[in-house]
């Protein structure tokens, strides 16, 4: 009785864990980076306008790549290639806040894609890249916690 009683207690306690919250920058069809494939930053390094033909879901947002070998790299590794702070700007994260993003203000630092503002708020942020990304990566889940669904 005692091990049913144990069990049972275990099933409350699991059932009322709230989901892990997501924060991500996407359009209202869950599109993230302006339907910009997130490889190419990476292999191309530049931005390229996905598809749609070939798409990928990762963590609640979509990803369009140019073709199925960007697809399947993403599908491989998606943390490697999504963009970091969910696609908002990581200046603005630094600062603790949520900023929209310019495609062509994009970097990658540390192997991490970062998305900016605009091309004067990444100059901004690069005055002390690694300063400034260590501010992000600490207020980052405070703002999910915060605006989080």
């Amino acid at each position: 009785m005692k091990s049913l009683f144990s069990l049972f207690l275990m099933i409350v306690a699991l059932s009322t864990v709230a989901p892990a919250k997501e924060l991500l920058n996407v359009d209202r069809n869950g599109v993230a980076i302006q339907g910009y494939d997130p490889v190419a930053f990476f292999t191309d390094n530049r931005p390229v306008k996905g598809n749609d033909q070939f798409q990928s879901e990762y963590q609640g947002a979509k990803y369009y790549f140019v073709s199925s070998e960007h697809k399947a790299a993403f599908d491989k590794e998606p943390a490697k290639y999504e963009p970091q702070f969910g696609g908002y700007c990581a200046y603005g994260v630094s600062h603790g806040s949520r900023a929209p993003v310019k495609i062509e203000a994009w970097q990658i630092v540390n192997g991490r894609l970062l998305m900016q503002y605009d091309l004067g708020v990444k100059d901004e942020f690069n005055k002390d890249q690694q300063g400034t990304l260590k501010k992000a990566d600490q207020n980052w889940p405070g703002l999910v916690d915060k605006y989080g669904k």
